[in-house]
């Protein structure tokens, strides 16, 4: 008797460690990304005037979500986006917008991963994101004596969505698109130190 097996390995077995195998460049992608999110100039530029990636970067974000007669608008202070982020709740468009464009990804996404995998690498990716983001919107926030709760984990929940979106796009391998897809996008606005708050009305406020 020989070391290999005379049997043939059953067809099922086959396709399970083939499709494995395709697996598994897309989660080190997915692990790369969860660990280059752990940037230390997140919320570092809060205020300032939009340059002109930022402008760029928002209007890639309005065009992808199918609000071409939006523009970005830099936001002064926490307060004012604390008010921004209220009126998130009155129109609901854009989150609408962007939950179609999450749904499309997610279904590109399983396309190429089964559930579990897509799951465990969303997993990983809010899990190295999660800590660094509240530290990051707590040491900003203080810096303009904010110690509201409740704001610090509105942008810190920015930031992890941002994050999760961006990680979406990485696994549907769009990450390449020109423009960048929309939740890159947002993802970008964040590295670059700012605080993408949302759509209301035709303005795209960014503290």
């Amino acid at each position: 008797m020989t070391f290999y097996d005379d049997e043939p390995t059953p067809s099922g077995t086959e396709d399970e460690i083939a499709r494995l195998l395709d697996e598994i460049p897309l989660l080190y992608k997915a692990k790369a990304f969860a660990e280059s999110v752990t940037d230390p100039a997140f919320f570092s530029r809060l205020g300032e005037p939009l340059d002109r990636r930022e402008q760029a970067l928002a209007r890639a974000y309005l065009d992808g979500l199918g609000f071409p007669d939006a523009e970005g608008a830099s936001l002064g202070d926490w307060s004012d986006a604390v008010a921004a982020a209220e009126a998130l709740d009155r129109d609901p468009m854009a989150w609408e917008a962007e939950e179609m464009l999450r749904t499309g990804l997610v279904d590109q996404v399983l396309q190429r991963l089964d559930d579990e995998a897509l799951q465990m690498a969303l997993s990983l990716v809010a899990s190295k994101i999660g800590d660094a983001a509240r530290d990051a919107a707590e040491a900003s926030a203080a810096l303009d004596d904010v110690y509201d709760e409740a704001v610090v984990n509105a942008a810190a929940g920015g930031l992890v969505q941002a994050a999760h979106g961006a990680a979406l796009v990485i696994l549907a391998e769009a990450e390449d698109d020109d423009p960048p897809h929309p939740f890159l996008a947002r993802g970008r606005l964040f590295v670059r130190g700012r605080w993408p708050v949302g759509v209301a009305g035709a303005t795209y406020n960014i503290l």
